[in-house]
């Protein structure tokens, strides 16, 4: 595999990680796609990793509604609910971004993202050049704060009282990021 990367000077790199994450912002991405869907209008989708069977239904509805739209989803796609809505997203046709929570050398990639790879529709997007090999909470925090300021809308399954992902929505809140949490459902 050979990954392109973009850098804070390119004319592709995303205003809006520099204009949200500030000086937290990484220098460089690493990527394996098409680096044009980076210019897409993105949901962001999350959900933490324990969630209650009513948020996961509606979630897995919500997938389904966004893959028939033709929305583009960002996503780490690490936790279970999450990893359950990329198996929906993977059976549509519209473009999806998958931020790994590690770097993209020697990862292995399942068969389904190689064929929406090479079907132009599939973007995986890393700030890590070389490590961590596997996800440690930090890195996922910072993959999370990467999705969060790429989007232009987001879609919240379930934020865990008091976890990361209820920390990051109140800062997708300040930067006025739209969209809606299911356990508090608001218009998107």
């Amino acid at each position: 595999m050979s990954f392109e990367t973009i850098a804070t000077t390119n004319i592709d790199w995303p205003p809006s990680l520099t204009e949200r994450l500030g000086a937290d912002a990484p220098r460089q991405l690493w990527l394996l796609g098409d680096p044009a869907l980076l210019a897409a209008r993105k949901t962001a989708l999350f959900c933490s990793a324990r969630c209650p069977g009513d948020a996961l239904l509606r979630a897995h509805d919500t997938a389904a509604r966004l893959r028939d739209q033709g929305e583009t989803v960002i996503s780490g796609f690490h936790s279970p609910v999450e990893r359950d809505c990329l198996n929906i997203l993977l059976r549509g046709r519209q473009p999806l971004i998958i931020c790994p929570a590690r770097a993209l050398d020697g990862m292995r990639l399942p068969s389904a993202w190689q064929t929406a790879i090479n079907a132009g529709r599939l973007l995986l997007l890393s700030p890590f050049e070389k490590t961590p090999r596997r996800v440690t909470a930090d890195s996922a925090r910072r993959r999370n704060a990467l999705v969060a300021a790429l989007a232009d809308r987001v879609f919240i399954a379930h934020a865990a009282h008091g976890g990361q992902i209820a920390a990051l929505a109140t800062r997708m809140n300040d930067w006025c990021i739209p969209g809606m949490m299911q356990d508090n459902p608001t218009a998107p």
